[in-house]
């Protein structure tokens, strides 16, 4: 890996984690419209993935091969519904804040995932931090989130299993990374997922106010902060993104 790269991927990483801080504020403003924290987890995943079908399509970059789509069909049938899901019921039960510590777990999974499947070495100088880490998430859940009042185990419970499964995301697309495009990858999950989320969707009218609290995180902290995170993963490790994207909080 060229340092040049290093520096245009971590770059990528920043501005990706910056484009993704605007989805809990407008998750906020979507419950307050009386939008169900399925809801949006659903409109979010099938308006950004039509746009990352239409991208791929438009550039010719749709061509799975047969032996993969098991792959991308699992992925996108369980890991993507979970993770956005768990992300909006976590901020509903305990605050955007509490959901985005609780989702910046991940690096932590990512080293476990990483040494496991590419063999990236666990030493003294990591593990002294993931312990810190995790022993300041568990002083934040215990105070309560960032709403304040008593602690919502179903918020603390949704905020660890969104960081779980968000890691999951850095180790899966930094897999398929040489053999897809980012925008081609994040369809051939995001449509299938979209279709497990709109049995979970309330169909009922949405006001204006809810539409923009859904549309503008959909295209700017879906479509476009997955895409550059995505490019970012050719030029770091997964490692390196999920530490790096850890300005967002």
């Amino acid at each position: 890996m060229e340092k040049n790269d290093f520096w245009k991927g971590a770059a990528l990483c920043v501005v990706s984690a910056l484009a993704w801080a605007i989805s809990g504020p407008l998750s906020r403003l979507c419950f307050a419209e009386g939008v169900t924290p399925a809801t949006v987890a659903f409109w979010r995943v099938a308006i950004s993935g039509a746009c990352f079908l239409v991208h791929a399509a438009a550039l010719g970059q749709l061509r799975p091969q047969r032996r993969d789509l098991g792959a991308m069909l699992a992925f996108g049938l369980f890991n993507v519904p979970v993770f956005f899901l768990s992300f909006q019921v976590c901020i509903e039960k305990s605050g955007s804040a509490m959901a985005v510590v609780l989702m910046f777990t991940a690096p932590v999974w990512v080293a476990l995932f990483s040494r496991i499947l590419f063999h990236e070495s666990i030493g003294r100088r990591k593990l002294l931090p993931m312990a810190v880490a995790f022993a300041g998430v568990a002083l934040i859940c215990l105070s309560g989130g960032s709403m304040g009042g008593d602690v919502s185990w179903m918020g603390i419970g949704s905020g660890i299993v969104c960081g779980l499964f968000y890691a999951g995301h850095f180790v899966f697309f930094g897999w398929w990374r040489r053999r897809y495009s980012s925008a081609a990858m994040f369809a051939m999950t995001f449509i299938p997922a979209a279709a497990v989320l709109a049995f979970f969707a309330d169909p009922g009218p949405v006001s204006a106010l809810g539409w923009v609290g859904i549309a503008v995180p959909a295209v700017i902290s879906t479509y476009g902060a997955c895409y550059l995170y995505g490019q970012s993963l050719r030029m770091i490790t997964p490692v390196q993104a999920a530490i790096i994207a850890n300005i967002e909080p």
